[in-house]
Formats: C-alpha cells, structure tokens, sequence
C-alpha cells in the first residue's frame, strides 16, 4: 500500500480501495494528522524535534520513521494488555492509518526512576505531583514501585503536571481508572522486555482514547525516544544524569546554549543531530533486535 504525506487533502491507498479525500486536520508537534473518514484517521510522523515543549528548526533524519517503527512494535505486543488504535502501518515507515478516538484530556507519565521533571519536583518537595516519596532519594535511583504522573496537553507551551485527583475529574474516574491501570501494565511489560535487552526504562509517556463503545484505547505513540527515557543497563549508576537513548542529547544541548526555553528554539548543528539519529536508531535496535535499515526496506517486519 502507498501514502500520500501531502498537506491539505491527499491521496492514498488502502488495501485496494483507494482514499481520495484525506483531509488535513492538524499538525502536530511531531505528525500530521488527516481524516480519512469518520472511523480513521492518516497519521504521518515527520522528522521534527521539539524540547521542552517547543518544535526546533532543524530535523532529525529518519526520527518520524524511529516512532512509527516503534510504536508499531509495541502496539503488536500489547493488544492483550490494552486494545490500540493502529489499524495498517503504511510502506514509507512512517505513516499509519488508525482508529479515531475522543482522547482524554491528559498524559500519563509512568516513572520508574526519579529523573527529568520528577527529580526537579522531588527536590523541593519530596513528592512528585501529589506521590510522597522516601526521603534521601538520588537523582536517576529507581523508585520503590513505579508511580504514575498525569500532565495537561497543552496545545501551545508547556504541559503542566497535576495530581491524579485532577485528572480524574477531567477524566471522568472510570475512564481515568482505566488508563492508569492500562499505562501501570504497559509500563511493566515493557520495562521487563527493555532490561532483557540491556535498556533501563526510566518513564515513559502514553495517550488514550475512548472508543465508540466507551473502551479505553491506548493511541499516539508508544515506548518511543521521543515518549520515553532509554538508559543503557551497563553504566546504570545512580546520583546524577545518566546517558540516554532518546532526546536529552539534544535538551542538553538546548540548554548550554542558555536557552530559556521559550520560541523559537536554537538550530542544532549537524554533529548534535548525527549523534541524536544515532541514539534514536540505537533504541530501536536494541529495544525490536531488527536492524533499523531491514525496517526501511520493509516495515512491516515490526508487526
């Protein structure tokens, strides 16, 4: 089957009914975003990079295709954790046709180790969006048991973390019971898949949706660099930053440049987006064991 990645309306293949009104709905800060139908949506996932919430001017080569590669991994091996919205994962590797869903309102973070925005918020209360945790925690050190961290989805600017009570009512309880016990099961399932691997899953970020009979349906992307922090078993050592597999090689470059995190975000130079691909081609081997270039040349080898 063939994708059209165009903007506005495109034309594409499915199976062997062709699509010739894929209307473009949104654009992402990472896919765009058509609709086929009243069922299906077009997702195409391009090489954009964002920090800290905001889309940087330079692309990373290969990353839309890292993403959908992955997540289409991870959607094959957990339908029987949770139902997923991918229906067909397009020949370009990086364009998938997906159920429609009403998503909820908020992300689910699940965090295994104290890092990232975690660790900020341990430091100056000892919790983590309303989670008491043990005093004399270090930065990176594996938490007693994983804790889910719900954030808003900003549509501009920042996300902004919020207890789960919060996001209950946003939610709806039932609708959010659900999600969380869905992103507590993914999370273990893939932090034992990860470590046998040599990967550590630090966190990772997931989005449901609610189907049309009222199930709770994991969407967007899944155990991805871009969703999720990859560290390598062999260095594991708690007390400060650890290397990674995602993108805080790019956030830590952000940062020495004395960004304040605001738009527009600095150019990457070539040698920061070479060595990002390189992490990010890195997660996919270790984490699928197919060789990324196997993928190009037939994606559907994730399924």
């Amino acid at each position: 089957m063939s994708f059209s990645s165009a903007c506005g309306h495109s034309s594409l293949r499915v199976g062997k009914e062709p699509v010739t009104e894929a209307v473009h709905l949104a654009s992402g800060k990472v896919r765009e975003i058509y609709a086929l139908d009243d069922d299906r949506l077009q997702l195409v996932a391009s090489d954009r990079i964002s920090t800290f919430d905001v889309i940087l001017p330079t692309p990373i080569p290969d990353k839309g295709r890292v993403l959908t590669g992955m997540s289409a991994f991870w959607f094959a091996r957990t339908r029987e954790i949770v139902p997923n919205h991918l229906l067909q994962l397009g020949d370009d590797g990086r364009t998938t046709i997906c159920r429609r869903l009403q998503m909820l309102p908020v992300e689910l973070v699940v965090r295994g180790y104290l890092s990232g925005s975690g660790w900020v918020d341990y430091q100056a209360s000892g919790s983590v969006c309303g989670h008491a945790l043990p005093s004399g925690l270090r930065e990176s050190e594996r938490l007693p048991e994983p804790v889910v961290t719900p954030a808003t989805k900003a549509e501009e600017g920042h996300d902004l973390n919020i207890t789960e009570a919060e996001a209950a009512a946003l939610c709806g309880s039932e609708a959010y019971a659900a999600a969380r016990d869905a992103a507590l099961a993914l999370y273990a399932f893939a932090s034992e898949h990860a470590e046998s691997r040599g990967v550590i899953l630090a966190d990772t970020k997931f989005e449901f949706g609610v189907d049309r009979n009222g199930v709770v349906t994991l969407a967007d992307e899944a155990l991805t660099p871009d969703s999720s922090r990859f560290w390598p078993a062999g260095t594991y050592a708690p007390g400060g930053p650890q290397p990674s597999f995602d993108k805080q090689f790019v956030r830590d470059f952000c940062l020495s440049t004395g960004w304040d995190r605001s738009h527009p975000g600095p150019a990457v130079p070539a040698d920061v987006v070479a060595g990002t691909r390189a992490r990010y081609v890195e997660a996919f081997e270790r984490l699928t064991e197919i060789p990324f270039d196997r993928y190009l040349s037939d994606p559907e080898v994730v399924l």
